[in-house]
């Protein structure tokens, strides 16, 4: 069967519906178990020492009187984990450099940022854990560190890698840098393209670091057995994945580790990494016992990644007429301690909204003592269309012109030319532009300070390798086990209905589940909006991989011709009035006589999904500003978004909601604040301030439906596009509030507030003079 599905529209019973999740109850019950819900008997606790200093060399580390404390049975340092080379490796897809890996994993000849990890232990209880960590004695060489992005690449910075030189720029440079990469995108003749300009709008804007905000630390249980077979559970977003890295930096056989997914209390592309992972098995390893580690919510912080924090410079020149032609940008991107930013990801999406002739994006991954960042949502995204969007809204207001009009008359569409290299296919991107300008909130009447913004995403989407499993059960119901993770954002439910649609069978009837890695082949991350995507289309080519089975024993068992067997509405029929007649079998009758006509009925599918169909959204946002104390307040929000197909629509309009919400969150308030010393002042949710329910509006939500045609039923994804407008559109929401642009994020009532003090200084010492 090929691989290679096409979109085809017919009439749906399921799909398009809203029936309850199957892992609902569960967890609204408790009775969901999650990393931290997991225990073994004889289960030890295991704890990190995470450095107090930014940067700084290891002279020694001493454990022994760690060791020597009643009830700890063992230590790890970087002296348990082979050195890896400096070398990109493939997991998959994905290239890993497995040096930086152990390195951020435990610190070997330096600490590169606070909290990076520098020994673990194992003992009885926690508190004996935390005990012998203030037991071990380490000699630090203080170092010179950085922590801001534009500072890091300046001649002289203190370099954490003093053997990194930046990979994209030849001849090879001379010197060691904290760029550890720079890339560049394009098409056209830029220089052409602004010379045809009447209106050049250049600006510069600067965003901190975020957090993902997920409420679960991660946690996992590792169980290494006397035959060196091991057993993880961990909270992740790829199994598959984490079992390649801890296999690699443990040096162990790939099959003999088996990863247990739990369910997931939040991820957002911060549980992609391993973390604690392969250290529980290490210290698992030398006790023979299994070991428990959970993080704190502080270690979260201060060990794990966020966002980057990133400098964005942004150049526009347009026609009088409202033509774009030219956009240039640079993304100067912190990657943390080790290189790996989401630059190339933001790169692609900061104008391919728009069909522009002449474009060029010049990125910069750029080292710096902090944690190594990971994914979040859309990764890079939204802060290359925070510079990008506020410039365009900023020409169309000095040319006069409705934003959206302006963004109409620009549009990318079917055929445009990206310029990072494909063609766009089929897209809804102008239907997401017209849906919002004909909703009820872009024209609603707004009050005194108070103002409304407009901005617009894009993401690419992604396929790649999926697996899934199809059983027909004894009594005719069928058991769906899944390679994707469900990142608690129903995907479960989703495939389950894609199933249920082809058997032409009742949604209960599919009851799917999450397999571990012992299970079925390799599968991706869920990331990238690529779970329902990819999923779905595995999950299809297995259903009807099992009807073409179910129709071969109902010809076997009826005694005619496989192509007079049809499946429809759920049961094996005569296929047309002239074909052989015969009684019509159920899922449940063929399951009753599988055992006698050649075994088990099932359906698999291994894949590398292609033609992920790239995702468009419009995002309107009213705000009210108090000009007495800077703080802004959301008023009205709504998303409109092109999703392909809605499969179970509630689901997607969470996914909207929930990525306008932390939208919100990272323009408003989220930002990770360091000292000089170069320590986190704010490692936890009472100082680092996620929205919460009073702080938000409800927000509505348009699901427009431009179908993806390389999936059976459109899906494109949509998980990552509504995060990337909102810090964009509340910043234009606030300039047309108060007249006053915000270049630097968060927009927090001090930096709102000292906006507002500045411009009305400036404007008495005008008056003045």
């Amino acid at each position: 069967m090929s691989t290679m599905l096409k979109y085809v529209k017919k009439d749906l019973k399921i799909v398009g519906t809203r029936p309850l999740r199957p892992d609902g109850v569960d967890k609204v019950t408790g009775r969901a178990r999650f990393g931290a819900d997991y225990n073994l008997p004889g289960q030890l606790i295991g704890k990190v020492l995470r450095s107090p200093h930014p940067h700084a060399r290891i002279k020694s580390i001493d454990v022994s009187a760690a060791l020597a404390l009643a009830g700890v049975k063992a230590v790890v340092t970087r002296d348990d984990f082979a050195e890896m080379p400096d070398e990109m490796a493939e997991v998959g897809e994905l290239m890993i450099n497995f040096r930086d890996v152990t390195r951020n994993m435990m610190a070997r000849e330096k600490v590169l940022y606070d909290g990076h990890p520098l020994a673990a232990v194992a003992a009885t209880t926690e508190s004996v854990a935390r005990e012998a960590l203030s037991l071990i004695e380490v000699e630090y060489e203080l170092l010179p560190h950085v922590i801001d992005v534009v500072e890091a690449m300046q001649p002289g910075a203190p370099l954490p890698n003093e053997n990194q030189y930046t990979v994209g720029v030849k001849p090879k440079p001379e010197r060691p840098s904290n760029v550890a990469k720079r890339l560049e995108f394009g098409h056209g003749d830029l220089a052409a393209g602004f010379a045809q300009a009447d209106v050049i709008i250049e600006r510069e804007f600067n965003t901190k670091p975020v957090h993902q905000g997920y409420i679960e630390p991660q946690a996992c249980l590792a169980s290494y057995s006397a035959d060196g077979q091991v057993e993880l559970w961990t909270a992740t977003q790829g199994h598959y994945v984490f079992r390649a890295q801890c296999a690699k930096v443990l040096q162990m056989d790939v099959a003999r580790i088996r990863v247990i997914p739990t369910e997931i209390g939040g991820g957002f592309g911060g549980k992609n990494n391993i973390y604690n992972e392969a250290l529980a098995i290490a210290l698992s390893r030398k006790t023979n016992r299994p070991v428990k580690m959970v993080m704190t919510r502080e270690e979260v912080f201060r060990g794990t990644g966020p966002t980057p924090g990133a400098n964005v410079k942004v150049k526009i020149g347009c026609t009088k007429g409202g033509k774009i032609t030219a956009a240039e940008a640079e993304l100067n991107f912190q990657a943390g301690a080790f290189p790996g930013s989401p630059v190339n990801q933001a790169s692609m999406c900061a104008f391919t909204r728009y069909d522009i002739t002449n474009v060029r994006v010049v990125g910069n991954d750029v080292v710096v003592n902090r944690p190594k960042v990971a994914a979040y949502r859309a990764p890079g995204a939204p802060i290359a269309v925070f510079g990008v969007e506020s410039v365009i809204d900023e020409m169309a207001k000095k040319l006069g012109m409705d934003p959206i009009e302006f963004r109409l008359k620009n549009a990318a569409k079917e055929g445009t030319q990206t310029y990072y290299g494909p063609k766009l296919g089929p897209i809804g991107y102008i239907e997401t532009l017209q849906a919002a300008k004909a909703h009820p909130h872009y024209s609603a009447p707004l009050g005194p300070n108070q103002g409304r913004g407009v901005a617009t995403g894009f993401w690419f989407n992604i396929g790649k390798e999926t697996t899934c499993a199809l059983n027909l059960q004894e009594d005719g119901t069928l058991s769906l086990m899944l390679g994707i993770i469900d990142v608690a954002g129903g995907s479960r439910a989703s495939m389950a209905m894609m199933v249920a649609e082809e058997l032409g069978v009742e949604f209960e009837r599919v009851r799917p589940s999450v397999g571990d890695t012992s299970t079925m082949g390799f599968n991706f991350l869920t990331a990238g909006s690529r779970g329902t995507f990819a999923g779905g289309i595995a999950c299809v080519i297995a259903a009807r991989q099992m009807i073409e089975r179910l129709r071969e024993r109902v010809a076997k068992i009826r005694e005619v011709p496989l192509e007079a067997v049809a499946w429809k509405d759920g049961r094996a029929q005569p296929a047309d009035a002239g074909s052989a007649q015969f009684a019509p079998m159920t899922l449940a009758e063929i399951a009753q006589l599988a055992g006698k006509t050649g075994g088990a009925v099932a359906g698999h599918a291994e894949i590398n999904v292609q033609g992920p169909g790239p995702g468009f959204g419009a995002h309107i946002v009213d705000v009210e500003v108090d000009r007495e104390t800077g703080a802004t307040r959301i008023l009205r929000y709504t998303v409109v978004q092109d999703v392909g197909k809605a499969i179970h629509p509630a689901y997607v309009e969470g996914q909207m909601q929930g990525g306008a919400v932390q939208g919100i969150g990272w323009a408003l308030n989220e930002e990770y604040v360091y000292g000089d010393d170069g320590i986190l002042q704010n490692p936890g949710f009472l100082d680092y301030r996620v929205p919460v329910a009073s702080d938000l509006p409800n927000i509505d939500t348009v699901i427009v439906e431009v179908p993806n045609p390389n999936h059976p039923y459109g899906v494109r994804g949509c998980g990552e596009v509504p995060i990337i407008s909102p810090m964009a559109a509340i910043a234009n929401a606030i300039e047309n509030a108060i007249g006053l642009r915000m270049f630097n994020q968060p927009f927090s009532p001090p930096r709102v507030l000292k906006a507002i003090d500045d411009a009305a200084a400036a404007s008495n010492a005008q008056t003045q003079r």
